[in-house]
């Protein structure tokens, strides 16, 4: 598989050492000349100095036959163009860019351009990580749509007060299963959690809240 990886900095070390070592060839593109010297050196890569949006560095960099095409600079605009280019020109069928300021993702969308943006992540997971006692694991999946929470039921939760069938839980959430003293149970509605049971719940962000206090208590 061969992988082109467009940006600055150390992440695009990091990216290139990943891919390298599950056995992608991989060729960068940098516009700052001493970062291209030391990727040069340390890794075992194609290194071009240069504008990311540059179809002939593009091209010289191996776009025809790519696989895939990373953007990850911290400009919106570089990682954008450079995407649509390796896209529209280049047919490379998988391009992906990073999106610095989230008030640009939709953008990068509408125009055909597949982006992820870390932000609202990390947000997140800082935000309900702090607020929430007793959770464990708060994973975001499907690009941030769903949510995956790992927590255990303190004593007098809700949750632990009636079956789970009984509970009222927003639309578009799950108690996927419930695991007790290492064993795992199945949720059916006639289960019965007790306190230092740990449920892990699907919930989408914007009723995530509302579910954990429905399991936990208003106070959580």
């Amino acid at each position: 598989m061969r992988i082109i990886l467009a940006g600055t900095g150390r992440t695009l070390y990091y990216l290139c050492r990943t891919f390298i070592s599950k056995g992608w060839r991989v060729s960068m593109i940098n516009p700052r000349a001493e970062e291209c010297r030391e990727l040069a050196q340390r890794l075992k890569a194609v290194v071009v100095h240069g504008a990311l949006a540059d179809p002939i560095l593009l091209e010289e960099t191996g776009a025809l036959g790519a696989d895939a095409f990373l953007a990850v600079s911290s400009s919106d605009a570089d990682n954008l163009v450079s995407c649509q280019l390796a896209a529209l020109r280049f047919g490379i069928p998988r391009v992906l860019a990073l999106v610095n300021d989230p008030d640009n993702e939709d953008v990068f969308r509408r125009l055909g351009v597949e982006a992820f943006c870390p932000t609202p992540t990390i947000a997140g997971l800082v935000e309900q990580r702090s607020a929430l006692d007793g959770i464990t694991n708060l994973v975001p999946v499907a690009g941030g749509a769903v949510n995956i929470t790992e927590l255990e039921l303190p004593a007098g939760a809700p949750a632990t007060e009636q079956p789970l069938g009984r509970l009222e839980l927003p639309e578009e959430s799950l108690v996927a299963c419930l695991v007790r003293e290492g064993r795992l149970i199945l949720p059916a509605g006639t289960v019965e959690p007790r306190p230092g049971d740990r449920l892990i719940v699907v919930t989408l962000p914007a009723n995530h809240g509302r579910v954990l206090s429905a399991l936990l208590g208003p106070e959580r």
